[in-house]
């Protein structure tokens, strides 16, 4: 089709109609609800138009965008408020609409307004397409947008010309990171510093982080473990007309999983059982109870399921109280009228480390407020930061006593630990335990600081195959590790191991011993012998679930004892054995 046959089917559309909208969900993982709906603009579905790409490609080059933009947020406006979702609406507006001599102020609030939104609840959400040189006249508008009570988003984060400079001079409310980043995070430990930064940066600016393109139960995993909170993508809905209110089964399948890394127990030692209130309770009732209880800090607020709907702070009712005849006004109100619902709550089995990433990823968390503690979505009770922060120092004491002191891995006790959550949770894992063949010639031959560079390079490789949702990492003691892949590729990944380690240690060796393919130093004899270059022997113990009777340091011994069986073999080698229990051994012998 010619630009020409383009534009002339782009005016149709202008004039007559034909733009579909669908909505796609941003949920809250903390407080397992939608935080809103982006709106997404198709063509007409039998149109060579109907991708957004080649529709607003055609309005670009016609210089037709901004007139394209209003008829998709009249659209989304009125297809969002007819099918009464519920949340936010992110609209989608490019910075080069806003700078349009044609745009006219005010006429998104109107459209808004026509809808019957409240635009509080709309989020205006920059994706950025071209360069954006005049930032001083988009900040202006985007002043505009925000004194009519729009919230600001930044999409497409790292993917546009300027979006970090889009974001230290607008100081968006959300920044969107870019798909790249999200696809294979759990496998990528660059994407994963990307986002660790990002993250860093919005908790200093005060602006919450929004994962989109998320497909794969690894990558948001992932991405929960590290704190983020809000998130979007095919994995937890696709772009629909009508996307369904209730992702219950959602939020379950995210809870369940738990990494190899976290510690056992639940949050039970944390639950402080306090009284909760309905959102119709009167304000006057509320301040009273407060009254009484001097050292009450919070109080949830239930829907008629004892589901928490909001929370109260005594700090924010002391401050909406102290306008003058305030108390008078509102006592007789609900206390749906002052309560926050911009609260975290999260369910009574999850980890403490989950629970601290969690509230760390919040921009707005303050450590007097407490936290909401549920199970199966119902309210049990409340907990406090101040108590998590304690604990979690207190475990950080102890990981850090517990750690390898060249590599910071984790040492005996939480390799027993993790050793032990496997057997207890009855995973199926590949227990490996990795050696380096020849370490001791080697660290005779080339010095403790060569062979101390020679562990931290097989530590880096272990790090970088292992899988941060399922797996895990330790160091027993000099050349020895412990690697549990939970993950179903682990032979591929052991392979991939020995390829990166032999490409890893090439600097570190002698150019003449790397051009003969071997080293010379003293045997245990003490005579001098000639030894490959450094490879790997790795034991693994598979287990599946049925080692019934069998402890952690059982399953320590048998891939000990797999690890020497590759030691006979010369080169990388590893040999694999299946876990029993001391009842099966018995009658196998």
């Amino acid at each position: 089709m010619t630009v020409t046959e383009q534009l002339s089917k782009l005016d149709h559309i202008l004039a007559h109609g034909g733009i579909n909208t669908l909505f796609q969900p941003i949920v809250s993982l903390s407080e397992r609800r939608v935080l809103g709906y982006e709106a997404l603009s198709r063509g007409p579905s039998n149109s060579s138009l109907h991708s957004p790409v080649t529709l607003f490609a055609a309005a670009r080059h016609g210089g037709r965008l901004n007139d394209l933009e209003m008829v998709c947020r009249r659209s989304a406006c009125s297809q969002f408020s007819h099918s009464a979702l519920q949340g936010k609406l992110f609209l989608n507006i490019t910075p080069e609409s806003l700078l349009d001599p044609s745009h006219k102020p005010g006429r998104t609030l109107e459209l808004v307004s026509d809808a019957g939104l409240d635009p509080a609840d709309v989020v205006i959400e920059l994706t950025e397409q071209t360069p954006t040189e005049d930032f001083a006249l988009l900040d202006n508008a985007l002043h505009h947008y925000r004194a009519m009570g729009f919230s600001i988003a930044l999409d497409d984060l790292g993917a546009g010309y300027s979006s970090l400079r889009l974001w230290s001079e607008l100081r968006p409310d959300y920044v969107k990171i870019d798909r790249y980043f999200i696809d294979g995070i759990h496998q990528d430990a660059i994407k994963r510093e990307f986002v660790d930064s990002i993250l860093k940066i919005a908790r200093a600016s005060r602006a919450e982080v929004i994962a989109e393109g998320i497909e794969l139960p690894q990558e948001l995993q992932v991405l929960t473990e590290m704190g983020v909170d809000l998130v979007q993508g095919y994995l937890i809905g696709r772009p629909q007309e009508r996307p369904p209110a209730d992702l219950s089964g959602f939020f379950t399948r995210s809870e369940q999983a738990q990494t190899l890394a976290d510690e056992g127990g639940d949050l039970g030692a944390l639950l402080l059982v306090q009284p909760a209130v309905n959102a119709d309770r009167p304000i006057g009732e509320v301040l009273e109870t407060f009254r009484l209880q001097a050292s009450l800090n919070s109080i949830a607020v239930l829907d008629a399921e004892e589901r928490p709907v909001g929370i109260i702070h005594r700090h924010l009712l002391s401050e909406a109280l102290l306008k003058p005849y305030a108390t008078d006004l509102l006592a007789r109100k609900p206390i749906s009228r002052l309560m926050s619902e911009d609260y975290l709550a999260v369910e009574i089995s999850h980890s403490l480390q989950q629970v601290s990433r969690l509230l760390t990823s919040r921009a707005r968390q303050r450590i007097e407020e407490d936290f909401i503690v549920t199970e199966n979505g119902r309210y049990r009770g409340l907990g406090r930061v101040i108590d998590v922060l304690k604990l979690i120092t207190e475990m950080k004491i102890q990981q850090a006593r517990h750690a390898n002191p060249l590599t910071l891995l984790p040492g005996n006790v939480p390799i027993r630990q993790c050793l032990a959550r496997v057997l207890e949770q009855g995973r199926q894992a590949a227990v490996c335990y990795v050696d380096i063949d020849h370490f001791k010639p080697f660290n005779d031959a080339y010095g403790y600081a060569k062979g101390d560079e020679a562990l931290l390079c097989l530590a880096q490789c272990l790090n970088e195959r292992a899988d941060p949702t399922c797996d895990f990492v330790g160091h027993i003691g000099g050349d020895d590790f412990m690697l549990v892949l939970g993950s179903t590729d682990w032979r591929e990944r052991l392979d991939r191991l020995f390829v990166e380690f032999r490409k890893r240690c090439r600097p570190i060796y002698r150019s003449e011993d790397l051009a003969r393919g071997y080293f010379v130093s003293q045997s245990r004899q003490g005579v001098s012998e000639h030894f490959e270059l450094l490879s790997l022997s790795i034991g693994v113990v598979l287990t599946d679930g049925s080692a019934d009777g069998l402890d952690a340091a059982q399953l320590a011994a048998l891939a000990s004892e797999a690890k020497r069986h590759a030691k006979r073999i010369p080169g990388d080698s590893s040999h694999v054995i299946e876990a029993q229990s001391p009842s099966r051994a018995a009658c196998a012998s």
